[in-house]
């Protein structure tokens, strides 16, 4: 015989109880839910529905007092098959015995001795469908089908429920209350509809929205790997002029290094011829040999002791690689790393401004530190460790303490405030090298001038 089957063990399920999360569950199922009694008795039991996950609290009653699920039937099809020959569509119900018939066994149902005195209703639309099984029995009274409603406990009761504890309660026929019910459950149902139309607006606009995400995402990497292969591009080729840079470099420095060889073995071969003549001159030559010879001997060798060269190789190995170098734009983007052969020689640097020579007392006052190369030549970049002190000559207590800022072009700007007058002496070190020592005067109410002295540190 066919029926709804169970949708927690998929097994036939004659009588489903309906939980209040309005799913339906058969009472082996509803048993395991609940498992051992917990708790006190009578008391409430918070379960999880296996079909939708929902929080849930059964009533104290137990099983018994969840409500059979009348429409199960009508879900497990429209179409149910005939409960007696299981071979047609359900067409009418025996409203006596509560069978659900096909149209032959209708018309043999009502024929026979036994059922022709049974009311055989035709199944018309779903709501018949609905009705086609057995009537509701009340849980109290098994015997009993559930006729009336109590509108005190509001539930439906049969009549020797009146009999019993609902006497003195408020009672009526389903029939003549379902008006009033059903209209109040139409109204919920018609919030709940507007609740569905706005939650169905929402996930459509939840989906298109995900879409939209996908599509913007799908655009933004495309974006970036644009970004990243340009970007790849750039830096290669930032590479290979780096590289092509260092090549020119090394080459350069390589020729003036093969020049210098060149003009040194020349003038070593030239140097060795004369004093090997001389040598030999000295050596094995007469009186008037070499008196003869001398004036020739003395001219070719004083020639090339004249000779100017170089005692140290012209150029340096001061190649460096500065990673963190702005190195401008290359293909449209900004570029880091320089090669840098310039490095800054102490000795070569030196130092402007007026108040270098003279300050005023309480005032601040600045000069500046200008870097340059081995060559003189300025550097174009900062980044050097310039370390600056100035104390007082007479009180060697008072010190004052300088603020260097780094210009970022070669050049460190030293500013200061002298609170004592008198002479001051100025110790300038890079890169732990001193670069030029100053006195300075200061006056409370006129500017003396004194002139800088170059050098090392003195008055230390």
């Amino acid at each position: 015989m066919s029926g709804p089957r169970c949708p927690q063990c998929s097994r036939p399920c004659p009588s489903p109880r309906l939980l209040p999360c309005l799913h339906s569950l058969c009472e082996p199922c509803l048993r395991r839910l609940l498992g051992p009694p917990e708790g006190p008795p009578g008391a409430a039991r918070p379960v999880l529905c296996p079909v939708c996950d929902a929080e849930l609290s059964l009533p104290a009653g137990g099983l018994g007092q969840l409500p059979p699920d009348c429409l199960a039937g009508s879900r497990a099809g429209a179409a149910a098959g005939c409960d007696l020959c299981a071979d047609g569509a359900a067409a009418g119900r025996c409203r006596t015995c509560g069978l659900r018939l096909c149209r032959f066994c209708c018309r043999a149902h009502r024929r026979q001795k036994k059922t022709a005195s049974h009311a055989v209703t035709e199944l018309e639309n779903t709501k018949d469908c609905s009705q086609a099984g057995k009537p509701l029995l009340c849980p109290s009274h098994p015997t009993e089908e559930l006729q009336l409603f109590c509108e005190q406990c509001d539930q439906p009761v049969c009549r020797d429920c009146l009999l019993g504890r609902h006497r003195q309660h408020p009672c009526d026929f389903a029939g003549n209350v379902i008006h009033k019910h059903g209209d109040a459950l139409k109204e919920l149902l018609r919030s709940s509809q507007q609740h569905m139309d706005t939650l169905e607006d929402v996930l459509s606009q939840v989906e298109e929205m995900g879409s939209a995400v996908r599509s913007r995402a799908e655009a933004v990497a495309a974006e970036i790997c644009l970004f990243a292969r340009g970007y790849v591009k750039a830096i290669e080729e930032h590479r290979d002029r780096l590289l092509k840079q260092l090549e020119d470099l090394k080459v350069q420095k390589e020729n003036l290094l093969h020049l210098q060889k060149a003009q040194l073995q020349q003038l070593l071969l030239d140097m060795r011829t004369g004093v090997e003549f001389t040598e030999q001159l000295l050596m094995s030559g007469s009186d008037v040999e070499i008196l003869v010879t001398k004036g020739l001997v003395s001219s070719r060798l004083t020639k090339l002791n004249s000779v100017t060269y170089s005692t140290q190789p012209t150029v340096d190995d001061r190649i460096q690689f500065s990673p963190h170098e702005r190195a401008g734009q290359c293909c449209g983007y900004e570029v880091f790393g320089a090669i840098l052969n310039k490095v800054v020689d102490p000795a070569r640097c030196t130092l402007h401004g007026e108040d270098l020579h003279s300050a005023r007392q309480n005032q601040l006052s600045a000069f500046t530190l200008l870097c340059k190369d081995a060559t003189g030549e300025r550097l174009g970049r900062g980044g050097e460790a310039v370390r600056v002190t100035i104390t007082h000559k007479d009180k060697k207590d008072c010190a004052v303490k300088p603020t260097v800022s780094d210009n970022g072009d070669g050049t460190y700007c030293i500013s200061y405030i002298p609170e004592e007058p008198g002479l001051y002496a100025v110790c300038i070190c890079v890169k732990g090298q001193h670069v030029q020592v100053g006195t300075k005067a200061v006056a409370t109410d006129t500017k003396v001038t004194l002139a800088a002295t170059t050098g090392h540190a003195v008055d230390k």
